[in-house]
């Protein structure tokens, strides 16, 4: 059967209608129905649960006469099945129980509380600690796109507005939504639709009047001109669908998500999709995160710091006073992380704990997670208050020390709390007079009842007598058989046992209401005490947020010290003038795997040396070479130190890689096609200032087709854009550039072959390479014998044709790329032709013969 909103509903039982009226107020996504321990699943939602979570689907009972399919978890448990959910890229709405069932008639009144998805995680075991688990919403107009991100676990808004699909691609790879809204009108599918988490939303959740109210609304404000937003029209329109959809999905007022920012692309080094996947930031080929500059660099002690840390690999900052201030950091903390980061050890994901705050969500041990933080701060001004750097003294500043809040929660709440709320025993004692007055109340039992217990025996004189309590018949007092006769008219029978009567007086009934009253009195009290806890602490939130963005830069910044020491980093200079010197470079992620010591080469590029064609045989290092660069550059633009001996770096806008390339089968582009889209972006997009690395351009095509498109990339980069090129290739034609264009300079990385063995020497030394090594290699790799015999005589066979006459038995279609072409006898007689001293029949010869000569 189908759950539907135009349904007869009267036929069903009236928990049936209840569920059908709920589901069908979310009939997309899963619902969780709370029935007592359980979160119960029915009809379709059951059979797809079942298969999803890989659980028992049931039947319970009947309602409009038939069985009705039904599959569940249990509540305790509900996280490990949400994670599983959430992974899967599923939402699901969580149905609790609101009214009193005590007072209720019919079935207890529910409601939908919240709805989990992938996007707006903030329940501590669906998270992964040290990502960002972001929701994004995409909007695209004539002249670009508007995208907005939110990290729901931080309040961290973000808008942009990319200007072409090529920028668009690079920010969603950048981002990695874990769920991304679209309009239903989106027309560039291609671009999202192999993303995860895909929510199709109705055009007018888009629209911009709204967008702009839902803002105001929520930042408190009557203009967004405060953000420098006001003008970024594509971009609100994608805040204001995802900020309704955080609405909708949460049910609750958000005030950690304070402001909104609009980030700029000239304010980072801009890298494409190609460029962040081929440089192996975060994430490696595989899809894996081993062997990732992030994996090197990221030893940062808190989850929020190595979440803070990726941000910043993939977003290089152009402020060089930002980085000058990092920098000046790192160096007055390579004396103090040994001791500092012990201390920041303690304070933990804070970030996340106050996000769950913010929404009412946060649970006893989060408080218990926040009051052990605010316990470290003492400690780390103490360690920092005597740094002189300016930066660690603002970071030191919005740290703050929050000691009455600590003073609080020291008081408020036990020392371990469990894990829920509902369970009692969270509020600590002394913090409430009158909740320690019913928790006496209700634990004081035990004293009384052995009182009376003697008390009753003196008096009845009968040595069998016991008081007790059941949890189904409450208290009473016991005698055996053989007494039961000499109980005392004012004991009322209560339970008939085989050997046993139990009994119950007026005094013990009572005292039995008074303490079962008073159990759930310390329990409802404690719950209005705890959320006033949260009444106490929202009034800081602002200050609290600051302080966990200061906590994990210091985390950042005192991990940055620590690798630079560790690894041997030193601190770059960055110039002025454009330019990149680096003095014996090193490749981050490389040197670490090798087993073998790692060979450190030079580099220099200036504006009179601004491309470096490299030659050298596979396997040599030249794309090793040419990515190590891009990472000194990439690590010099967040702050961190590394891995050279000294490295000056000019101003960078730009880092472009064209390195290897992959079918794309999906799409129907072959590798060389993938390799020309990559090309053209560079093309179009690289400035002076840009660092491009190209490798092997061409080679997916016929030899002359390849070498004419190398040959005029080279041309256009350094003559004409004058971008700072590496550029990479096995055609030895292009070593001839340098003769014939300024600026251009060859370099070659060495190798030695010595009989059927090759050694490369990963050294990088000017001028070109004096050979190719391709048939070595191909020895080396295990070609057979003969093979590799065979082709050193076709080698020798096409050298021989090259260097004579034999170069015109060559396919003169593809010699025309690289020849001028001859102008055609025909078209010479036109030239040559004036037409206005022609008779018709002169005319008409003319025809003739220029038919003849075509």
């Amino acid at each position: 059967m189908k759950e539907s909103t135009d349904m007869d509903l009267s036929a069903h039982t009236p928990m049936m209608q209840q569920y059908l009226k709920l589901k069908a107020q979310h009939p997309d996504i899963l619902l969780f129905y709370r029935m007592g321990d359980f979160y119960e699943m029915f009809y379709d939602d059951a059979k797809r649960a079942s298969q999803l979570m890989d659980i028992s689907l049931t039947k319970r009972g009947a309602s409009a006469g038939e069985p009705i399919p039904m599959a569940g978890v249990p509540y305790h448990a509900v996280d490990t099945y949400l994670a599983k959910l959430v992974n899967l890229g599923e939402s699901v709405a969580i149905c609790e129980q609101i009214g009193d069932p005590a007072t209720s008639k019919g079935p207890v009144e529910r409601r939908v509380v919240r709805i989990v998805t992938p996007g707006t995680l903030t329940d501590e075991a669906l998270l992964s600690e040290r990502q960002d688990n972001l929701l994004a919403a995409i909007w695209q107009q004539a002249e670009g796109f508007g995208y907005a991100t939110l990290d729901i676990t931080s309040g961290r808004f973000l808008v942009t507005e990319p200007a072409d699909r090529e920028a668009m691609a690079a920010e969603l790879q950048r981002t990695n939504p874990a769920e991304l809204l679209f309009p239903e009108t989106f027309h560039d599918m291609p671009l999202i639709e192999h993303r995860r988490g895909l929510r199709r939303r109705p055009i007018w959740e888009f629209e911009l009047d709204t967008a702009r109210q839902q803002l105001n609304l929520q930042f408190g404000t009557r203009d967004l001109n405060g953000f420098g937003v006001e003008r970024a029209l594509a971009a609100l329109c994608a805040a204001g669908c995802l900020l309704q959809y955080v609405k909708d999905t949460q049910r609750t007022s958000l005030p950690h998500i304070r402001s909104i920012t609009l980030e700029r692309q000239q304010d980072a080094i801009v890298m494409d999709a190609a460029t962040r996947r081929n440089l192996e930031l975060t994430q490696n080929l595989g899809g894996g995160v081993d062997n990732t500059l992030a994996e090197i660099l990221d030893h940062t002690v808190t989850p929020m710091g190595s979440r803070m840390l990726k941000r910043w690999i993939h977003m290089p900052k152009r402020n060089r006073v930002v980085l000058g201030h990092r920098q000046q950091a790192i160096v007055a903390l390579q004396e103090r992380y040994p001791e500092l980061q012990p201390v920041l050890r303690q304070v933990g994901d804070l970030e996340r704990v106050l996000a769950r705050l913010a929404l009412r969500s946060a649970r006893p041990r989060d408080l218990a997670r926040m009051r052990h933080a605010f316990q470290q701060l003492p400690a780390l001004h103490q360690q920092l208050c005597a740094e002189p750097t300016e930066h660690i003294q603002n970071l030191l500043g919005q740290v703050g020390r929050f000691e009455e809040l600590n003073t609080l929660l020291e008081t408020a709440i036990i020392e371990a709390p469990p894990v829920l709320v509902r369970d009692g025993g969270v509020i600590a004692p002394g913090y409430n007079a009158e909740l320690d007055e019913w928790r006496a109340l209700a634990d004081g039992a035990t004293d009384y009842l052995d009182r009376l217990e003697i008390r009753e025996r003196e008096q009845t004189g009968l040595d069998t007598l016991k008081v007790g309590f059941n949890a189904i018949h409450g208290y009473y007092i016991q005698l055996s058989r053989g007494q039961s006769h000499l109980a005392p008219m004012h004991y009322m029978r209560r339970q008939t046992l085989k050997n046993a009567e139990r009994y119950i007086i007026p005094e013990l009934k009572e005292y039995e209401d008074k303490v079962l009253t008073s159990k759930g009195k310390a329990l409802a009290l404690e719950k209005m005490l705890y959320d006033q806890l949260f009444d106490l602490l929202l009034p800081h939130l602002a200050d609290l947020q600051h302080s966990a963005a200061a906590l994990a830069e210091l985390d950042v910044l005192a991990n940055l010290a620590e690798r630079a020491e560790t690894l041997n980093y030193t601190c770059p200079t960055l110039s002025e003038v454009p330019e990149i010197r680096i003095v014996d470079g090193r490749h981050p992620v490389v040197e670490q795997v090798l087993s073998e010591p790692f060979i450190a080469n030079p580099l220099s590029l200036a504006r009179e040396r601004r491309m470096l064609i490299i030659t050298g045989p596979n396997m040599g290092g030249k794309s090793t070479y040419m990515r190590q660069t891009a990472l000194i550059v990439l690590m010099a633009y967040i702050g961190s130190f590394v891995p050279a001996t000294q490295a000056v770096i000019g101003p960078i806008d730009r880092i472009f890689t064209r390195v290897g390339a992959a079918d794309d089968l999906a799409s129907g582009r072959s590798t060389f096609m993938v390799e020309m889209t990559e090309t053209a972006n560079i093309l179009h997009n690289a400035t002076p200032q840009s660092l491009v690395l190209m490798d092997e351009i061409g080679r997916g095509t016929s030899t002359y087709d390849g070498l004419s498109l190398a040959w005029a990339c080279a041309e256009n980069l350094a003559g004409k854009i004058k971008a700072m090129t590496l550029f990479a290739t096995h055609y030895f034609e292009l070593t001839t550039l340098p003769e014939k264009m300024e600026g251009v300079v060859n370099v070659h990385l060495d190798a030695l072959e010595h009989g059927e063995t090759i050694a490369f020497m990963h050294r990088v030394q000017d001028g070109a390479a004096s050979k190719s090594y391709g048939l070595s290699v191909a020895a080396l790799a295990g070609v057979p014998k003969e093979v590799i015999k065979r082709a050193r005589q076709k080698l020798k066979e096409l050298e021989n044709l090259s260097a004579g006459a034999g170069a015109g038995t060559v396919d003169g279609s593809q010699l025309s790329l690289l020849q001028p072409e001859e102008t055609p006898e025909a078209v010479e007689a036109l030239q040559a032709l004036d037409p206005d001293t022609l008779s018709p029949r002169q005319a008409l010869e003319m025809i003739y013969r220029l038919k003849d000569m075509v």
